[in-house]
């Protein structure tokens, strides 16, 4: 797809998210939102993998590792066709629904059950050295939150991931600098997330995370690069696209009341109007 309109497809898929929020009585609206391009661009332009071919051994891999952003994740794979986005809405976190509040392997298109943060790296490791071990050229993706990093699991999969040259791994950093209980900095300061990285011997693309083009760039020319595992730092706006939620931890995991919600679908109809007309 192009930017343009990947750029109008994710505003609309923003106010389906707030939809499937509203339905079930809540979700991690902040971190959806600063995750969603990541997730559109990865599915649309990148990811080999349709639902036709979820068992298919030579699929792509992805594994969204910060689980608990899965209402995004319900959107774009409803726009995919891997689930019935009315379904979805319908049942989200309802007793007994699949649709619950992290990935749920049950469901067709998630390759695994996440949630308990910083495990998504070290299995994409597992998958990557399968392939090599197997002759596949499949690719794997994984995306982490930035204060998941506070997992040291994160960093001994990262060490093995640049040991044994995985070049056909690519992990993202959702790195919108807040996470439930503050910003990233005071809880557990990270600094340049990109020296870390490179230090554990990883290539390293550092781009504007809201950005679809940027995205789609990093995407691309990671999957050119040789020798070396990928990390793409996503410099992302937490509840990007309403002023409302922008930068703000309190909308980490926050339901929207009936005023709130009018003024977040109306921010993004006016964002997808600059974005796609300005």
């Amino acid at each position: 797809m192009t930017t343009q309109e990947l750029e109008s497809l994710s505003w609309k898929l923003r106010a389906d998210v707030t939809d499937i929020i509203m339905a079930g009585g809540g979700g991690h609206i902040g971190g959806d939102m600063s995750v969603l391009n990541a997730l559109l661009v990865l599915y649309k332009n990148h990811l080999r993998i349709t639902p036709q071919t979820i068992n298919d051994p030579d699929r792509d891999r992805f594994v969204l590792s910060k689980g608990h952003a899965m209402e995004s994740y319900y959107a774009v794979l409803a726009d995919c066709g891997f689930l019935d986005l009315a379904d979805v809405k319908a049942r989200f976190s309802k007793f007994g629904s699949p649709y619950i509040g992290h990935p749920n392997n049950k469901l067709p298109g998630i390759e695994m059950n996440s949630g308990s943060l910083g495990h998504g790296l070290p299995v994409c490791v597992g998958m990557a050295l399968a392939a090599r071990m197997d002759g596949r050229d499949y690719r794997v993706y994984t995306i982490m939150g930035d204060g998941e990093l506070a997992e040291g699991s994160v960093w001994e999969g990262a060490m093995a991931a640049a040991n044994y040259g995985l070049d056909n791994l690519c992990a993202v950093v959702d790195r919108n600098r807040l996470q439930i209980s503050g910003n990233t900095e005071d809880v557990m300061k990270q600094d340049s997330q990109e020296q870390r990285w490179a230090a554990f011997g990883w290539n390293v693309i550092s781009v504007d995370g809201n950005s679809i083009e940027a995205l789609d760039a990093a995407f691309t020319a990671a999957k050119h690069h040789q020798g070396q595992p990928t990390v793409i730092i996503a410099n992302t706006t937490k509840g990007y696209g309403s002023a409302l939620m922008e930068n703000k931890a309190g909308w980490h995991h926050h339901l929207p009341n009936a005023q709130e919600y009018q003024q977040i679908i109306r921010d993004f109809a006016q964002r997808k109007e600059a974005a796609c007309h300005g």
